[in-house]
């Protein structure tokens, strides 16, 4: 089974934005991927580490996806369903925001994709990774050369520092 772990960050909201996702086949580090907005908001930053994340497996392919947004976590697993039934509106009777990331994130996800939920800087070492590696990317305005060799940086340094994680 797959194992994706997402994250967006935002300085400022609005504002540049980045999102980054570490794959994981088993225990393996099979891929890191992020990305960079000039203008976002970090919500939409941490739906599009969901979707890039979604986009990577194959058709119906079974993974656990780790995000530290109670927005999207819900969001997926919660509301969507009422959303769609109410024509994008939400309990509120207000346009959903974001519709079209939304509408490609519930596109990808099928019954296979379990959505976990991990407290953000509270010591999981891939979730921390994923934050740095966000950040990262808005203050390199995405110039980061390779992305697999700031997360061999970001792991070592930060497992020096005792963070832990299961996976």
């Amino acid at each position: 089974m797959k194992i994706i772990y997402t994250d967006g960050a935002c300085s400022g909201n609005p504002g540049p934005g980045g999102w980054a996702l570490l794959l994981f086949n088993e225990q393996k580090l099979m891929q890191v991927a992020g990305g960079y907005e000039p203008a976002t908001t970090n919500n939409q930053m941490e739906l599009q580490a969901a979707i890039a994340g979604l986009k990577l497996l194959r058709d119906k392919e079974p993974a656990i996806i780790y995000t530290d947004s109670q927005y999207v976590k819900n969001g997926i697993t919660l509301w969507l369903p009422q959303w769609k039934s109410h024509n994008w509106k939400t309990a509120g009777k207000k346009p959903v925001k974001n519709r079209e990331l939304w509408e490609t994130l519930d596109i990808l996800n099928h019954s296979q994709i379990q959505w976990q939920y991990v407290a953000a800087h509270n010591d999981n070492l891939f979730n921390e990774i994923c934050d740095r590696l966000a950040r990262r990317l808005i203050s390199t305005q995405g110039q980061i050369p390779d992305l697999k060799t700031e997360f061999e940086k970001l792991y070592w340094n930060l497992k020096k520092s005792s963070a832990t994680t299961k996976i």
